[in-house]
């Protein structure tokens, strides 16, 4: 029997829509990318994505006295600042648009113990910058930090029982900083302690006090990573740390950990959740946006800002267009918001443009 031959049949398409879909395809030189890229206008009209004061948070770091500011370091540019210049560069946040700060506090060494007792004393550094903010009445949100580093005698996050970070003991001492905090009137606590259970303790502490509307921004992965060295050095734990924090902050070989981290501080009562560090770890930004559709932010922390700032010092990077790539690259991760200490600066830019 011969073999059966198929009709061939002439597509039936107009030769324009024939033409559409070779161009949609990819064929050159129907698509030239670079027609999109040929002037400053068409490369706003079709950016992705945008950055603007709004996505900023700007860290700083509070100490004792009055008009004193003291460098930090490793940090060029940072400075640790007393209450009332504290509130001034809240005003000069909010003319600049960025529309909250993170205060973390540089604790007098006599005050550190090993139940981190100031970290729960009301009129704590924190608190009473908070208080001093409200007090100025600018519409800017205040964040706090809630975990015992700055406060403890051997620089860990929790509290430490024959050489353990024990859990449960620390949610207790996690709760009353947090009570205080609000009742000083934090906008948003943040804890960072990475303490199992942490979101759900605070959450029920918070609403049996009435404070219902305090928001909680999660550390809901924040791994055990070297670029903090800076940061410990600027609330001056750096010294006091005894080994390392490792059976409580994450593993950075690590992804799917993250994914199970975040599910649970969202169940717990999140309102928002970090990635920290940032830009080594953009793959966890993009994974935990696309995954729960939350408010994630990231944090630009203290090591990237040394590196991007060293590296600009020698001539090595552009100090602007660097930083300004390092942010968007945040935006286009996935994240809504970014703790930076570039905050100020960059607002400034993005004001000029």
């Amino acid at each position: 029997m011969p073999p059966i031959k198929r009709a061939v049949t002439k597509s039936r398409r107009p030769a324009a829509q024939t033409a559409m879909t070779e161009a949609t395809a990819g064929s050159f030189p129907h698509v030239r990318l670079r027609r999109n890229r040929k002037a400053a206008w068409a490369r706003h009209l079709v950016s992705e994505n945008a950055l603007s004061p709004s996505d900023l948070i700007w860290p700083m770091f509070v100490l004792e006295g009055k008009a004193t500011r003291s460098p930090v370091s490793s940090m060029p540019g940072v400075e640790r600042l007393s209450i009332d210049l504290i509130v001034e560069a809240a005003r000069e946040a909010v003319d600049l648009g960025i529309p909250a700060l993170a205060i973390f506090p540089y604790t007098d060494i006599k005050l550190r113990s090993a139940d981190a007792r100031e970290a729960s004393n009301p009129n704590n550094l924190v608190c009473r910058a908070t208080r001093a903010i409200k007090k100025a009445n600018l519409d800017i949100g205040v964040i706090l930090d809630v975990a015992l580093d700055p406060y403890t005698s051997h620089g860990h996050d929790g509290l430490l029982v024959d050489d353990e970070i024990v859990n449960d003991a620390t949610l207790a001492t996690l709760v009353k900083q947090s009570l205080v905090q609000a009742d000083a009137g934090a906008d948003i606590l943040a804890p960072s302690d990475m303490m199992d259970g942490r979101i759900g303790a605070i959450r029920r502490a918070l609403e049996g006090a009435g404070h219902h509307n305090t928001q909680l921004m999660s550390y809901a992965a924040k791994y055990a990573s070297a670029f903090y060295g800076p940061f410990r050095d600027a609330v001056g734990s750096s010294g006091f740390l005894k080994g390392d924090k490792r059976t409580y902050q994450m593993d950075p070989a690590n992804s799917d950990e993250a994914i199970r981290e975040v599910g649970l501080d969202i169940a717990e009562g999140a309102d928002m959740v970090m990635v920290k560090p940032g830009m080594p770890y953009l793959d966890i930004v993009r994974r935990v946006s696309e995954t729960f559709s939350v408010p994630t932010l990231a944090y630009q922390v203290s090591g990237e800002y040394a590196m991007i700032s060293a590296a600009a010092a020698q001539g090595v990077l552009d100090p602007d267009k660097s930083m300004m790539e390092s942010l968007l690259s945040f935006k286009r991760a996935g994240a809504c918001g970014v703790l930076t200490y570039f905050a100020p600066r960059a607002a400034r830019l993005l004001a000029m443009r």
